[in-house]
């Protein structure tokens, strides 16, 4: 979605896509942490991205990749997540879902799920351990 095309979302989803990266989690800072500034295989993220009407946690436009964090908020809704996924399947778009606990966890070994989904090798100089006081 380019930003000319942001025309056509809806008016609140600027002001609520801010308010959601003002209140990111843990796992999310950490996931931005991994894909921002071109950190994984040069690919460009975007944070809170608005696909159609849904907004999504991390996006990639080339290649159509989403990547969503779910925690105990999407345990409660998978019937509205399914139906989102298959909105951003028909989009293009391939969705991977990791929980919050597999990001805290092992930060890396998503990054390498992320890299595989795509067929990219890891990267050579992998990121230092979870040590890191958020």
């Amino acid at each position: 979605m380019t930003r000319r095309s942001r025309k056509t979302e809806p008016a609140k989803a600027l002001p609520h896509r801010r308010e959601l990266r003002e209140r990111s989690t843990k796992a999310e800072q950490l996931i931005w942490a991994v894909v921002r500034n071109r950190r994984l295989a040069g690919l460009k993220f975007r944070r809170q991205h608005s696909v159609g009407h849904y907004i999504a946690d991390f996006a990639c436009l080339d290649p159509r990749l989403i990547i969503e964090l779910d925690g105990e908020y999407h345990r409660e809704t998978e019937e509205v997540d399914a139906t989102r996924q298959r909105f951003l399947e028909a989009e293009g778009f391939q969705v991977l879902r990791f929980e919050n606990s597999d990001v805290l966890e092992n930060v890396e070994g998503v990054a390498v799920a992320i890299l595989k989904a795509l067929d990219l090798p890891p990267h050579p100089n992998p990121l230092p351990p979870n040590d890191a006081n958020w």
